[in-house]
């Protein structure tokens, strides 16, 4: 087939382009052999197990008949047995371990052909019971052990009540996992009521666990006690999903101290249970870091199913006396450290201090609704003795931070107290006074921007022999400098291909290429970005956000974090495309179309959309374009702002195809875009025209960059019925004057956006510039001059003058003599049709 014609994007907007975002028109074609797509995970159930058993749990999901593996996120459940039961379900046997961490596990399903949305599953310490309905009214609840979890299901205006038999002075606690299985927005309530159906203890929502409520209290006799379940506003629906933990274990909601240093031993305070605090010694984790680790409260009646988020920080711990109410009072620290404490009264404050030296500089953050306590704290730092050198409330959320650099050598006050000065037995806090270090996060951007719930490539599965390209995002923290990205590991046979990421830049187009014999497989990866200068020491982190149970506006009432991406390499895919890269550069406010090419295998016809993976600064890029079926080539046109640096780029094109049981991706290889400043420059005059008439639009041309051969010009942007010719230019060229005719209908006035595109082939190659931005003005027509009757002259012989030999051309007037000479004639025009003067008042009129 003929390649198509490249087509130069015109616009009539004064001097510059501006970038179209097309969207894409889903083309289907025949498709034959029928291949995999990647994969679909809907949910996991049930929705939880017991640590220290085996669970056969099924996921569903769609096209998962090749499935292979279970990508496990972390330790402490291993896959035993993999069954694919249908297109749409597999069943998996998984292996808990006793020691296996409790709360939310992450897995994904790795098939031939791909890697599935991420989906989680959560680990409890009490056994499992299955709810069994009707057990919709108070006076037959459905009778369960204590010391259990249940599996239920609330559907709408569904209340669920469950009975256990307790004894006086036992604690009795229930505490609900709704929202954060992850399915739709389930805001769930719970209270424990005695067999007259007084409420002793209720939960709806709660710092430490989000819209899943909680609630504990003391039994005060022996006997039958209820626990009630419904969603808060009695609404619900068949997906509503809930496990309801019932038991004797502690529940309480504050921590003392919220940190520690990794690998120590400690003794802490649990807050807020109904029994009262509960003293505990733990070992900490040897190695800080990890998001998901949580200290839960442990006592002979039990574990508690949530736990804290707590600090696992190289500081040394300060803890407050309970007395540190005024600054005189202060309880004494060091800096860099971490203060702990609580405001347990409606407006309390609480004192810190401790020493610093001139020079030294220091991020101070107060974390509270972070760790799961209800303070909203407001936060500051001056002299001991008075003053104030540094405070926030708010900082990115309800929490404070501020940077703090210390003006002399002097003992410094922190002090601490609730927004609303409010208080409370668990309103814990902990202060973290920590010297600056620079730091490096990573991530996959979304590709859906309106839907942040979308999990669309956020995984990178790679056909073999061909290529997968992701966009890693790259926040430096008080570090400047080019980075370099990394991998800690990827499957065998694949290779990626990334530019050093600039100084100032945030983002990275990275290219994967699978070798065509590499084995399927998959690795959940951290991403790595080190400064490319080795004397400078930067910690990187990944972390990938995955947001559940949408509310209103979008906004997710439960997101997991991981620090892993997964990569994959999968079956080959039936097509793959190529860029043809552009050895003629895009110049500054000029366009490029960018050709692409897609290899077919053989019986495949579908038709193959494709989209740019990342537009550099200045540059714009049509946002999709599609090769036709059984076609193998289209354009994707670009352009450059006419402030683009001038330099080179690396990016690539991504393509999406049906291969006959849903989307494959593959992308191009990383190529090369060099702008640089333009060729050929015009300065154009402002020309005028009245309707019906013509003129010239007269340019100065300048030549920056020789080329060779000749440069078409064409000026684009002129009112309705006004036309011009297109003219040629070489390098050598100084000057262009366009014929302009303007049609006796033509609008009056002036007429702006006008511009020239020049354009110069070289080598087969188009490089398109647009210049000489001008407006037009066109006027109404001079009126006729008025006839005015004089007597014939007489009739004289004057001899012709000879013809003058080789006279040269009448001289081209500027601008300025064409308004003049215009002038002139319009004075000229008004006095010739002016009339008489009217005699003056009281003079005779003469005869």
């Amino acid at each position: 087939m003929t390649a198509p014609r490249l087509v130069p994007i015109v616009l009539s907007n004064r001097f510059s382009l501006c970038f179209f975002a097309l969207c894409s028109l889903w083309l289907c074609g025949e498709l034959s052999p029928l291949r995999a797509a990647s994969p679909s995970l809907g949910i996991i159930q049930p929705r939880g197990a017991q640590r220290g058993t085996e669970a056969v749990v099924t996921f569903n999901g769609g096209r998962l008949a090749d499935a292979q593996e279970v990508l496990v996120y972390y330790p402490g459940i291993a896959v035993k047995k993999l069954e694919v039961v249908n297109d749409a379900t597999l069943k998996v046997t998984l292996g808990v371990a006793p020691d296996c961490r409790l709360g939310e596990h992450a897995f994904r399903v790795r098939t031939a052909s791909g890697v599935s949305d991420l989906r989680t599953f959560w680990v409890g310490a009490l056994p499992a019971v299955q709810e069994v309905e009707p057990n919709s009214e108070f006076d037959k609840p459905q009778p369960i052990p204590l010391n259990s979890t249940v599996h239920g299901v609330v559907d709408n205006e569904d209340v669920d009540y469950f009975v256990v038999e307790c004894k006086k002075g036992q604690r009795l606690t229930a505490e609900v996992e709704g929202m954060r299985l992850a399915g739709i927005f389930f805001d769930p309530y719970v209270a424990i009521l005695d067999a007259k159906r007084f409420e002793l203890a209720t939960g709806d929502d709660s710092p430490l666990a989000g819209q899943d409520g909680g609630c504990s209290v003391v039994v005060p006799a022996d006997g039958k006690y209820i626990v009630q379940v419904r969603e808060s506003a009695y609404g619900g629906a068949g997906t509503c999903q809930y496990r309801l933990h019932v038991g004797t274990f502690p529940r309480p909601t504050a921590v003392l101290p919220a940190g520690g240093k990794p690998g120590e031993e400690l003794e802490v305070t649990f807050l807020g249970d109904p029994a009262g605090p509960i003293k505990q010694r733990v070992k900490l984790p040897a190695v800080g870091g990890d998001p998901h680790w949580r200290l839960h409260c442990q006592t002979p009646d039990g574990i508690s199913p949530t736990g804290f988020k707590f600090r696992l920080t190289d500081l040394p711990n300060t803890t407050e006396s309970g007395t540190n109410t005024s600054p005189a009072a202060a309880t004494p620290g060091t800096a860099p450290g971490a203060f702990n404490g609580v405001i347990s009264k409606t407006g309390e404050t609480k004192s810190f201090k401790f020493a610093a030296k001139k020079g030294q500089v220091f991020d101070v953050r107060c974390y509270a609704r972070q760790i799961g306590s209800p303070l909203d704290p407001v936060m500051y730092v001056g002299p001991v003795g008075g003053g104030v050198l540094a405070g926030n409330d708010d900082s990115g959320g309800p929490d404070s931070y501020f940077r703090f650099t210390v003006p002399e050598d002097k003992e410094y006050a922190l002090w601490v107290h609730d927004h609303l000065q409010k208080g409370g037995p668990d309103y814990f806090f902990r202060v973290e006074i920590a010297p600056v270090v620079p730091v490096t996060s990573t991530g996959i951007p979304k590709v859906d921007g309106n839907n942040v719930s979308n999990q669309d490539r956020q995984a990178v599965a790679v056909p073999k022999g061909n290529r997968a390209a992701t966009l890693v995002n790259v926040n430096r923290a008080d570090w400047g400098g080019p980075a370099v990205v990394g991998f800690d590991k990827l499957p065998p046979g694949l290779g990626f291909a990334a530019d050093p990421v600039d100084p100032g830049l945030g983002v990275v187009p990275v290219v994967f290429e699978a070798k065509p014999d590499a084995a399927p497989g998959a690795v959940l990866a951290d991403v790595q970005v080190r400064p490319t200068d080795p004397t400078l020491k930067v910690g990187s982190t990944t972390a990938l956000d995955v947001n559940f149970a949408m509310g209103l506006n979008n906004v997710p009432f439960h997101r997991l974090m991981t620090d892993r991406v997964a990569v994959a390499v999968a079956e080959a895919a039936p097509y793959s495309i190529e860029v043809i890269e552009p050895k003629v550069p895009l110049v500054q406010n000029g366009t490029f179309n960018l050709r692409v090419v897609a290899k077919r295998a053989a019986g495949f016809k579908g038709a193959i959309t494709v989209f740019p993976l990342w537009a550099p600064p200045g540059l714009g890029i049509q946002g999709s374009a599609t090769i036709a079926p059984e076609a193998t080539e289209t354009v994707l046109p670009m352009n450059a702002a006419p402030n683009a640096a001038p330099r080179k780029w690396k990016t690539a094109v991504t393509a999406v195809s049906d291969a006959g049981k849903g989307p494959v991706w593959v992308s191009s290889q990383l190529f090369a875009i060099e702008v640089a400043a333009p060729f050929v420059t015009l300065a154009a005059e402002r020309p005028a025209v009245e309707q019906g008439q013509q003129t010239q639009l007269f340019c100065k041309v300048a030549v920056a960059t020789p080329f060779e051969g000749k440069a078409k010009v064409k000026v684009y942007g002129l009112p309705a019925k006004v036309t011009t010719a297109d003219l040629e230019l070489t390098k050598d060229t100084k000057e262009l004057a366009f014929p302009i005719t303007a049609d006796k209908t033509s609008p009056v006035g002036k007429h702006g956006g006008i511009f020239c595109q020049v354009v110069i082939d070289k080598g087969g190659e188009l490089i398109t510039m647009n210049t000489g931005g001008t407006e037009l003005r066109i006027d109404v027509p001079l009126p006729p001059k008025v006839a005015v009757a004089t007597p014939p002259p007489m009739p004289t012989a004057t001899p012709t003058p000879p013809p003058m030999p080789n006279q040269p051309p009448p001289k081209r007037l500027t601008r300025l003599e064409q308004l003049r000479l215009e002038q002139e004639e319009r004075e000229k025009a008004v006095k010739g049709g002016q009339p008489a003067p009217a005699p003056k008042k009281d003079e005779p009129k003469k005869p």
